[in-house]
């Protein structure tokens, strides 16, 4: 009973945290730069992707499914690249910095849920890396919040909560 209590609160809780980043993938669609709608789209489908991935009832992972999910992570890859070249040319580097970042967390996390055994095998190695990852992520929030960039700030944050949330559902998975 306290499983599906449990559940249900994890389910509810992604429930709010997807809530608010389309919220803020909306906002950045109107009102933001081409690079920060297509960085935003591109994060969020990705986000959505990891949390079918990693569900423990898999239907859409099936036959058909693993296709469409192949062919969404690979434009959704593609985007985020394009979004980083983007930022670059438009010397955003706290942005670029940020995109950087989060590359090298998801690859992490693919990492983790395509090699349990070997990660198990070094787990104080990707806890330390995960640690350093979101560690820095969370120091660029605090920069955004000092440079009165209270959206990015905001954004950034809610996406820490996404993957950490995500990150936690892959170790409750790997257990």
């Amino acid at each position: 009973m306290a499983a599906l209590g449990a559940r249900a609160f994890d389910a509810r809780l992604n429930g709010i945290v997807l809530a608010l980043l389309a919220g803020n993938t909306l906002y950045f669609g109107y009102s933001g730069r081409f690079s920060e709608a297509l960085d935003s789209i591109a994060w969020y489908v990705l986000l959505i992707l990891f949390m079918i991935e990693t569900a423990r009832a898999r239907p859409l992972c099936a036959a058909h499914g693993f296709t469409w999910m192949h062919a969404l992570r690979a434009l959704a890859t593609l985007a985020i690249a394009a979004s980083l070249v983007l930022y670059v040319r438009e010397q955003e580097w706290l942005d670029a910095a940020n995109l950087f970042l989060w590359i090298a967390v998801v690859a992490l996390l693919e990492i983790e849920m395509r090699y349990p055994a070997q990660v198990a095998a070094h787990h104080r190695q990707f806890a330390a890396t995960a640690t350093l990852l979101y560690g820095a992520l969370g120091v660029l929030v605090l920069i955004w919040l000092a440079r009165h960039e209270w959206m990015d700030a905001w954004d950034a944050a809610i996406w820490l909560a996404a993957f950490g949330l995500l990150e936690l559902r892959i170790l409750a998975t790997d257990t």
